[in-house]
């Protein structure tokens, strides 16, 4: 794949680091080795280091040779996902139910790849942020570094992010402005009845059946309440109960995700999961308790730094490689807290690999290693210039 030269001369050593880091993945809040890592690298590039900003996070600070200017922010993700690896590599995780199934080992890799060239060679005036943010994966570290002061110890004048993609062709890179990933609100809801013997069903009130019930009535919110030309996304992930042939429950759990990219598509589908809700209860005799819980911002790309994206970009993989069509993605992505403090922009750099994120199975190409490195290398050598 195409990158810029002085990063494809050190990409074997990207490879490796990447590959460790792969085989030792942490859960969010817990990347205690990896940002020990990731500090022990910046470190040795001469970037000045800060530790535990909200919690496992780092942030390394890197002044350019030309004198004082504005700042350019660089993230990468670094948590894993609750996930047992299928993959069966040399490099295959070490911690037992915990894999990097969504490539933030390989982010984590493209940023450090970033900071080594720019500190080598640091021809900008200004300053280059180099944010690594624990907790990506529903956990809330984007706000948790916020909330620990990320934008006031460490102000930038613009933010840049990537996630590599497996649905683009390797070489190719997407960026476009407006809405780019949805909102997101997750949900527990929890069914309290009375349990009885399975023989004498009278004698209960089922929490089971009601939560069958429910799942099947959530569904009619996007089938029957939303608007078809808005996008909504109800899904119902876990149910749990039970724990024999012949008993019925006394509670059944049910928890889930509901996406959209507009507010007003949020606001209708929690009033009437609330609605929902109220109703089954009073239909089943069961108490029925619902948490709603606000997880991602829409994340939103601004207009003058997403061109500004698509110029790094087109340094990199060319006019062929560069996709600027719209190509929104109900998948969430807290990137957009950050993009809220700073105007900014979220690329997506395609990679070998037939299986999807988050699949027990999923394999990052290490050839993307260095087209990502360069994307954010550009990125930051182009708008300290201007």
């Amino acid at each position: 794949m195409p990158a810029l030269p002085e990063i494809l001369a050190f990409a074997d050593d990207m490879t490796a680091l990447r590959r460790d880091l792969h085989s030792h993945p942490e859960i969010g809040f817990q990347e205690t080795r990896t940002s020990g890592v990731v500090a022990e690298k910046l470190a040795s590039y001469g970037v000045e280091v800060h530790r535990g900003i909200g919690g496992t996070g780092v942030v390394g600070v890197l002044k350019g040779s030309g004198g004082p200017g504005r700042a350019i922010g660089l993230r990468a993700d670094m948590d894993a996902l609750p996930i047992v690896e299928t993959t069966n590599l040399p490099w295959r995780s070490n911690n037992a139910g915990v894999s990097h199934a969504c490539g933030h080992d390989g982010h984590t890799t493209m940023l450090l790849g970033a900071a080594r060239y720019l500190a080598e060679k640091r021809d900008f005036p200004g300053t280059a942020v180099f944010v690594f943010q624990p907790a990506e994966e529903g956990l809330g570290g984007a706000r948790a570094m916020i909330a620990d002061g990320l934008f006031e110890k460490f102000p930038v004048d613009e933010i840049y992010g990537l996630h590599n993609d497996p649905y683009l062709e390797p070489g190719e890179i997407s960026v476009f402005p407006g809405p780019a990933m949805a909102a997101a609100d997750f949900f527990d809801v929890k069914i309290v009845g009375s349990g009885s013997h399975a023989a004498m069903p009278q004698m209960s009130r089922d929490p089971v059946v009601a939560a069958s019930a429910l799942v099947m009535a959530l569904q009619s919110i996007v089938s029957r309440n939303a608007n078809p030309f808005e996008s909504l996304v109800l899904s119902v992930t876990q149910v749990h109960s039970g724990s024999a042939y012949n008993v019925i429950p006394e509670e059944a759990t049910l928890t889930g995700t509901i996406r959209a990219f507009d507010p007003t598509m949020m606001e209708l589908a929690r009033k009437r999961m609330k609605e929902i809700c109220a109703g089954i209860a009073a239909t089943y005799a069961v108490e029925v308790t619902l948490d709603l819980r606000d997880v991602f911002d829409v994340l939103i790309n601004t207009e003058s730094e997403t061109a500004a994206m698509a110029e790094a970009a087109r340094d990199v993989v060319g006019d062929t490689g560069l996709i600027t069509r719209p190509r929104p993605m109900m998948g969430s992505e807290d990137f957009a807290d950050m993009l809220r403090k700073a105007p900014g922009c979220y690329a997506r750099v395609g990679h070998a690999g037939d299986l999807p994120l988050h699949n027990p199975g999923f394999v990052l190409d290490d050839a993307i290693l260095p087209v990502g490195a360069s994307l954010l290398a550009r990125i930051v050598e182009r708008r300290l210039a201007a």
